[in-house]
């Protein structure tokens, strides 16, 4: 994948407001009230989007066009888990499990189980994901009280809303558009039905 190929498909891209409500103030109020434990989540899930991104290749590693562009998101969503780990450092948090939200097992139940919609669910919902952490990191690099660490947000915006992006194009490129598109509407609703209640712990995606 190369930036020029990226960039001849931006024009095809659903704008990144796919999202169909907004993330709520009191989300924002409770991030910012407990940042420490927004880190350590923040930690675990570059790793997660990591290893979503490999359990991908290895699922469908005949698709040679999926494998090249997730092989470059599982390389920068590793830079970003050591990036954030360097921040748990600074700030002097230990690594340590977290309950994981419902967030994510909600939305992997949407995913159908027959090929190729797996394979089209798969992709759309990594998709919503990334849409919605690149509006959540804005959220934090807009409130956050702590000057370097709004900025080290605010610099791996660009890598979100390009990690939803590259799903999106994947799905245009393997299924005709209105099956994209059709689903992507359908599964942005229950995202967003999903974070209609605020999780009581802090998370990146509660």
């Amino acid at each position: 994948m190369t930036q020029d190929w990226l960039d001849s498909n931006l024009s095809k891209l659903p704008r990144i407001n796919i999202l169909k409500q907004p993330t709520r103030g009191d989300w924002v109020e409770q991030a910012i009230g407990n940042l420490d434990v927004i880190l350590l989540d923040h930690s675990h899930c570059e790793r997660k989007a990591a290893g979503v991104a490999l359990n991908l290749m290895f699922r469908y590693p005949s698709n040679t066009k999926m494998v090249r562009m997730l092989t470059a998101i599982a390389k920068e969503e590793l830079d970003h888990f050591e990036l954030v780990n360097q921040w748990l450092e600074k700030r002097e948090i230990p690594l340590r499990q977290l309950a994981a939200p419902p967030y994510g097992a909600s939305l992997n139940k949407q995913i159908r189980k027959d090929e190729p919609w797996r394979f089209l669910d798969s992709l759309l919902v990594c998709g919503l994901i990334e849409a919605r952490s690149h509006e959540r990191l804005g959220l934090l690099a807009t409130h956050c009280p702590d000057p370097e660490l709004a900025k080290f947000y605010h610099s791996l915006m660009a890598s979100e809303a390009r990690h939803y992006g590259i799903y999106w194009t994947l799905a245009d490129t393997y299924f005709a558009r209105y099956e994209v598109n059709g689903r992507l509407e359908e599964l942005a609703i229950i995202e967003s039905e999903i974070l209609s209640t605020l999780h009581p712990e802090p998370r990146i995606h509660s």
